[in-house]
């Protein structure tokens, strides 16, 4: 079946829905409505240049504008996950968790992906590389940043507790042992849904996207088994390590917790 090409009136209208969701919410007072209509214009713009780019590189398959293209969407993944935090860490902690964290698990269940289970010549094929790059590291960034708000958060929330427990003569580990299993399962938690509901309640997007391309129905649910099992390991790798990372940052040498190692996000004003 021949794929049927989308003209602009199609995505207007498919707009126009989105702001009669954001009137929607000026009426009933959720204060969203100012971060929807930038995320979707985002969304726009930045799928649209997305698409640009991966032209450019199919056509030259240069490997060194898809490092390029791959270390922007890491930075730009782990500063997202630095401004979800409420309360993050503060300097180049803020930051280096998420990304360091992202880029060990992501990029070796990715390589891994096209090296091992797929078998891609090149293994940097961008047809590849970026599309399965892209989906484990956007679902490993909300992983991660739900872990580590889950930590951070909890951690002010029951300093008093953490540090009695240092009082009776337990390592920071055993302090804040509960608060960081607490946080690897928040931060697991969406992903699993995924997998539960796949299939049964929803169709997952690499799937849809495979099926309304003319991929043949099987095939693509092979494929996005193949994805879903990778976000899941990734996610759980990316996450663990965030949080044993940021876990040990809350505590100095001496093994006393350093809350002013954390900075409070300022709240947005609806």
């Amino acid at each position: 079946m021949e794929l049927i090409s989308l003209t602009p009136l199609d995505l207007s209208i498919a707009a126009i829905l989105v702001l009669l969701t954001a009137l929607l919410s000026q009426r009933l007072a959720l204060g969203i409505e100012r971060r929807l209509l930038i995320a979707a214009a985002r969304t726009v713009v930045q799928l649209l240049l997305l698409g640009l780019v991966l032209k450019s590189l199919f056509a030259q398959s240069d490997p060194l504008f898809i490092a390029a293209l791959a270390l922007f969407m890491l930075l730009v993944a782990g500063y997202e996950v630095m401004a979800r935090q409420h309360r993050g860490f503060t300097g180049i902690w803020g930051i280096g968790i998420g990304t360091l964290s992202m880029f060990i698990s992501s990029f070796s269940v990715t390589l891994l992906a096209l090296t091992v289970i797929i078998g891609v010549e090149p293994w940097y094929s961008v047809q590849y590389l970026i599309p399965l790059l892209g989906m484990q590291l956007g679902n490993t960034m909300s992983g991660i940043a739900v872990s580590l708000d889950r930590l951070t958060q909890t951690a002010w929330e029951q300093r008093s507790q953490i540090e009695a427990r240092l009082m009776l003569g337990h390592s920071w580990r055993e302090a804040i042992g509960e608060i960081r299993r607490n946080a690897l399962r928040a931060g697991m938690i969406p992903i699993i849904n995924a997998m539960a509901a796949a299939g049964v309640v929803s169709l997952p997007g690499m799937m849809t996207g495979q099926i309304l391309a003319g991929s043949p129905p099987l095939e693509a649910a092979k494929y996005q088994i193949l994805i879903m099992l990778l976000i899941s390991s990734g996610t759980g790798f990316g996450a663990t390590l965030a949080v044993w990372t940021g876990s040990r940052r809350l505590f100095d040498e001496r093994q006393r917790l350093r809350l002013g190692r954390l900075r409070e996000r300022i709240s947005e004003k609806h």
